[in-house]
C-alpha cells in the first residue's frame, strides 16, 4: 500500500508542478469567458456592419409608405426608372440594393430583390416578413378587420412549469436550463475521460519505450504501478476541476460587482420591451417572435436558483471519478500492449465506443426522454453511466437510482481493473512485438 501511495504522490506532484498544468488551470476559465465575450462582441459588430440601404422602386405607389425602417434595413424611396437605378447600382457598395415592387404585387405576392452580390439572408428574411405583414394587413382590411380589432384579440399565454417533489411540495422548473446543464456536463465528461485516460496511456508508453519501466518493476508489482498511475492522474483531474470551479466563481463575482445589478438590468429589459411593444402597437404591427422574450433576466436567475447545484457538482465528481477509473484502466492496458500511440488506435476505438455512443445519444434520446427505458438502462451500465446519469440528474432522478448507478460503477471499476491488470502485468515487459486481440487474450490467460 505504501508503494502505491508513493507512486500516486509521484504522478500527482510531477504533473501538478508543471507549468502547463498551472497555465491550463487558470487560463481555461479566462479563455472561455473571453470566447463568450468575444462571440457577443463580434456578433454585435457583425449586426452593426450588416445594416443595408434598400432603394424601393414601388410601382404600386402604396407599399413604400407601409415599409418601416429598422436597425438592420433602411428603406429609401426611389423615383428613378428601374433600369436606370440598376445601372447606378454598379457604383454603390455591397450594402446597397434595390427592391422592385410590381403593380400586381398584392395579387402575385412577388417582388424582385437586386444587389451587387449575394444578398444577406437576415436582410432578405426581414424584407420578406415586412412584405408578408403588408399583404396580411391588406387582406384584413378587405374583410373589414381593422388594426384595433387585431390588437384587441391578441393573446400571449405564459406557461409556468412546476415540479412536484416527493413530499408533495412544488418548485419552479425550466426544461431549457436543465437541457443546457445536461449538454454541458455531457461534453465536459466526454472530453475529460478521453483527455486524462490518454494521459495514462501516453505516460505508460513513454516509460515503456525509455525502459525505465524495467527499473520500476523491480521494486513494485505491475498492479501497484498501474493503480498508482491511474489514481495519481485522476487526482490531478479532480484538482483541476476544483480549481476551475473556484476560479470561475471568483471571476463571476468580480463581473457581478462591475456590471449593473440584476434588478436594474431586469427593469431596463422591461422598459425596452414596453417601448418596443408601444412602437409596434402604434404602427399596427403584430408582436411576433422578433420582440424581446417575455422572460426577463430576473426570472432566469430565479430559475437558476432552483437548480440543485451541490447535488450536480457532487454527482459530477463521483461519476467522473468512477468513469475515469474504468476507462483509464483500459487505457493503461492498451498502453502496456503497444510501443507507440499509432499502434494504440486499433484498441482505443473499441473500448471507447460505449462512451461515444452515450455522448451521441445525449443530444437526442437522453435529453428528450431522460426518464425513458433507454436513458434509465444506460445510466446503470458502468461503461455508459458517467455520461448518461449526469445528463439525467438535472431533470430529477430518484435517489435510489443514483445510489445503484454509483455502486454498479464501483463494481464495474473493480472488474475492469482486474481484467486490465492481467494484461498489463505481461504487456508492460513486451517489446518489439505487435500486439493483437489474440495476443491480449493469451496474456490475460497467462498464469504467473
Amino acid at each position: 500500500m505504501n508503494k502505491i501511495k508513493l507512486i500516486i504522490q509521484r504522478e500527482y506532484l510531477t504533473r501538478v508542478r508543471k507549468k502547463s498544468f498551472l497555465l491550463t488551470t487558470f487560463l481555461v476559465p479566462l479563455i472561455f469567458i473571453g470566447m463568450y465575450v468575444g462571440v457577443i462582441f463580434l456578433t454585435k459588430k457583425s449586426f452593426d456592419e450588416s445594416h443595408s440601404h434598400v432603394y424601393v422602386v414601388d410601382d404600386t405607389k402604396d407599399v413604400m409608405n407601409k415599409l418601416n425602417s429598422s436597425k438592420n434595413v433602411s428603406y429609401l424611396n426611389e423615383n428613378q426608372d428601374l433600369q436606370k437605378k440598376i445601372q447606378n447600382l454598379q457604383n454603390e457598395d455591397g450594402k446597397t440594393s434595390i427592391l422592385y415592387i410590381p403593380k400586381d404585387f398584392y395579387e402575385s405576392e412577388s417582388v424582385e430583390f437586386l444587389s451587387n452580390d449575394k444578398p444577406n439572408l437576415a436582410i432578405e428574411a426581414e424584407i420578406r416578413d415586412s412584405l408578408n405583414r403588408i399583404i396580411k394587413d391588406k387582406k384584413y382590411e378587405s374583410y373589414g378587420i381593422t388594426a384595433e380589432i387585431r390588437r384587441s384579440i391578441k393573446s400571449d399565454v405564459k406557461i409556468k412549469s412546476k415540479e412536484i417533489k416527493e413530499n408533495g411540495a412544488t418548485t419552479e422548473s425550466n426544461t431549457e436550463i436543465a437541457m443546457g446543464i445536461s449538454l454541458a456536463l455531457s461534453i465536459l465528461v466526454y472530453i475529460s475521460l478521453f483527455l486524462y485516460g490518454s494521459q495514462v496511456m501516453r505516460g505508460i508508453i513513454e516509460e515503456k519505450n525509455s525502459r525505465i519501466i524495467e527499473v520500476i518493476i523491480s521494486s513494485v508489482k505491475p498492479f501497484q504501478l498501474m493503480m498508482g498511475k491511474i489514481v495519481g492522474i485522476g487526482l490531478v483531474g479532480l484538482t483541476q476541476f476544483a480549481l476551475w470551479i473556484v476560479v470561475s466563481v471568483i471571476l463571476a463575482g468580480v463581473a457581478s460587482m462591475t456590471l449593473v445589478s440584476k434588478e436594474e438590468l431586469a427593469n431596463q429589459m422591461m422598459n425596452n420591451q414596453a417601448q418596443q411593444s408601444q412602437l409596434l402597437s402604434n404602427q399596427g404591427i403584430e408582436n411576433s417572435s422578433s420582440t424581446i422574450s417575455n422572460e426577463s433576466i430576473a426570472e432566469v436567475i430565479s430559475l437558476l436558483q432552483t437548480v440543485d447545484f451541490p447535488l450536480i457538482i457532487g454527482c459530477f465528481f463521483i461519476f467522473f471519478l468512477g468513469g475515469y477509473l474504468i476507462y483509464s484502466a483500459l487505457f493503461a492496458a492498451v498502453g502496456s500492449a503497444v510501443d507507440s500511440e499509432t499502434e494504440a488506435s486499433q484498441f482505443t476505438l473499441p473500448i471507447t465506443m460505449p462512451l461515444l455512443l452515450t455522448y451521441a445519444l445525449s443530444f437526442g434520446v437522453l435529453i428528450n426522454n431522460p426518464h425513458g427505458t433507454v436513458a434509465t438502462w444506460l445510466s446503470f451500465i458502468p461503461f455508459t453511466s458517467p455520461i448518461a446519469m449526469l445528463v439525467r440528474i438535472p431533470f430529477g432522478v430518484p435517489t435510489w437510482q443514483i445510489v445503484v448507478s454509483a455502486i454498479l460503477l464501483i463494481l464495474g471499476f473493480i472488474f475492469t481493473t482486474w481484467i486490465a491488470a492481467r494484461i498489463y502485468r505481461v504487456g508492460i515487459l513486451m517489446y518489439g512485438k505487435k500486439a493483437s486481440y489474440k495476443e491480449l487474450l493469451k496474456w490475460f490467460r497467462y498464469k504467473s
